[in-house]
């Protein structure tokens, strides 16, 4: 009966400092997304600037590697035996996606647009024979362009 108990207090503790750490990344991207809100990311290959009025072009990138805690990489296991729409893996791939932007627009700089801008997601840590994953990789990558005003 202890041992029980250890275990859902163990695992009632990993829920709440998991949803707790969620919760303070979506305020941190918040607060940068704002930050950032001047600074257009798009997915047009160009922006009808002529070339005369372009200052410098840029590779810019950012990567982002995030996981989801245990607890509810467990109620995604059983959600997969199931059926439907998994939450807290919609949630993972929302963070890393919004978090590898973020990444990619820091190091735009002063860039006045990012255009041609695309997202790579990837399953890090899965194992062969389960269906679990154990962290997720997203890459934004895009041209920073400086135009001259």
């Amino acid at each position: 009966m202890i041992d029980l108990i250890v275990f859902l207090s163990l695992l009632a503790l990993g829920y709440g400092a998991g949803t707790w750490a969620e919760k303070r990344h979506y305020r941190s991207i918040l607060e940068r997304e704002q930050q950032t809100i001047n600074l257009p990311a798009v997915t047009l290959k160009s922006v009808g600037v002529p070339e005369h009025k372009i200052r410098s072009v840029q590779l810019v990138y950012g990567s982002a590697v995030i996981s989801v805690d245990y607890f509810k990489r467990m109620l995604a296991g059983l959600r997969n035996i199931f059926g439907g729409k998994i939450k807290s893996y919609e949630s993972l791939l929302d963070r890393a996606r919004r978090e590898a932007l973020l990444r990619m627009k820091d190091m735009a700089g002063d860039a006045t647009v990012i255009v041609n801008v695309r997202i790579e997601t990837s399953a890090i840590g899965k194992q062969s024979n389960r269906s679990n994953i154990g962290c997720l990789e997203a890459m934004a990558y895009g041209t920073a362009l400086t135009l001259e005003k």
